[in-house]
């Protein structure tokens, strides 16, 4: 299996783990390249038999995924091109009725076969948190990692999976004050809330997620496979319809007004380096 041909994306498979590293500068953007790369990319690896783990990090020390293309607010063409890019990138899976392209994105890696890691080694917000929790394992780098869904006060919702998914993880009063008071999650507060499996130093997260991924690469994927099956069945995949609920708030709130904000927000310094570094106290003082 070849994954040389996918932009924004590094990956490297030794010992039964794919490593998927996030490299899309300056920001890791889920846009029209990243998506689709990593849309090609998890529905390449679910048929590779050599590889039995998944873990996605970041080429950038200070951000994972910075959030969605703030474009697809902006321009009424870029999240159809974006979504078109990702269907041809995986045209023989269907996105399912009712589902933007960033949730059916996570569903798909939610469902691969093999185990899915994700390293927080700086910011993941908006659409690179959604996708991280879609995963089944994430490790964060205690004063290093940040995890936000700054939708709200962006005047949107998480749509890209970030509601349904955070209140599976979180509980329902938990996910609500994470989505709606928009604070940025540091290790320590996402291991007590559920968010991470654990926060770990961040001069020792390399080698536990490594031995990690080594320890369940060697077992029998027979195991591994019953193992996630029955958890399955106690904690099933999200149904299709709660991403449509989803996707259809979304939408009711992309209006003229929030076209407007999105516009003050880009020009206050929102998609540059120096803006994301402290999205919350930026987005508070507009």
């Amino acid at each position: 299996m070849t994954y040389d041909d996918l932009t924004g994306l590094r990956i490297s498979v030794a010992d039964g783990i794919a490593t998927a590293t996030l490299d899309h500068p300056p920001l890791n953007l889920m846009d029209g390249v990243l998506v689709p790369s990593l849309r090609g990319f998890v529905n390449r690896v679910r048929h590779d038999t050599g590889v039995r783990v998944v873990v996605f990090d970041s080429a950038d020390p200070e951000f994972f995924s910075a959030h969605g293309d703030m474009a697809y607010l902006t321009d009424p063409a870029a999240l159809p091109a974006a979504t078109a890019a990702a269907i041809a990138a995986a045209p023989d899976v269907p996105v399912p009725d009712g589902m933007n392209i960033l949730q059916a994105v996570a569903d798909e890696v939610r469902g691969l076969p093999q185990v899915t890691i994700g390293k927080i080694a700086g910011f993941a917000r908006g659409a690179g948190n959604e996708f991280l929790m879609a995963l089944d394992l994430r490790f964060a780098a205690i004063g290093r990692s940040g995890q936000a869904q700054p939708e709200a006060v962006m005047d949107i919702l998480p749509g890209g999976g970030g509601t349904v998914l955070m209140t599976r993880l979180l509980g329902r009063e938990r996910a609500l004050e994470v989505l709606l008071g928009t604070d940025l999650v540091d290790a320590e507060l996402a291991e007590r809330y559920g968010l991470v499996n654990r926060a770990l130093p961040a001069d020792e997260i390399d080698a536990f997620v490594d031995r990690l991924a080594r320890r369940i690469a060697r077992l029998r994927p027979e195991v591994v496979a019953a193992i996630k099956a029955t958890v399955e069945t106690i904690a099933p995949k999200i149904p299709h319809e709660a991403y449509a609920v989803e996707n259809a708030a979304l939408y009711s709130l992309f209006t003229e007004d929030m076209v407007a904000s999105a516009h003050r927000q880009l020009a206050a310094g929102v998609q540059t380096r120096e803006g994301e570094r402290d999205l919350e106290g930026l987005l508070d003082g507009l």
